[in-house]
């Protein structure tokens, strides 16, 4: 081997290690921000689940309200229909309209 090839090499081999070395500074340089930016969204965290909290109460009291007006308002739709396609002044309709005066009283008095 001659001494102008052993240079050559040896600046090769050199500039290798300076593109790895800086390959590693850019990796070490972008895990950094990588780790600096995780904690930032983590400081914020509690903050936006204390927001999500009571969204997520009125949601979830909304769709209860809502099934239970369409449950009860179709129920008591149903109901009134049947009892106005029955024929009138009968037993059936008397015990139905005694019923429901007893439960309205009853209600009034609390109980």
């Amino acid at each position: 081997m001659n001494v102008a090839s052993t240079m050559a090499e040896e600046n090769v081999a050199s500039a290798d290690d300076r593109s790895t070395q800086s390959a590693m500074n850019e990796i070490a340089d972008a895990m950094r921000d990588a780790a600096a930016s995780t904690t930032g969204h983590a400081a914020g965290l509690p903050a936006t689940v204390s927001d999500a909290g009571p969204w997520a109460l009125r949601s979830v009291s909304r769709a209860l309200y809502g099934t239970s007006y369409v449950l009860s308002y179709g129920i008591v739709y149903a109901a009134f229909f049947v009892v106005q396609s029955l024929p009138q002044g009968n037993a059936l309709m008397h015990g139905f309209h005694d019923g429901g005066a007893a439960a309205r009283d009853a209600l009034r008095r609390g109980g």
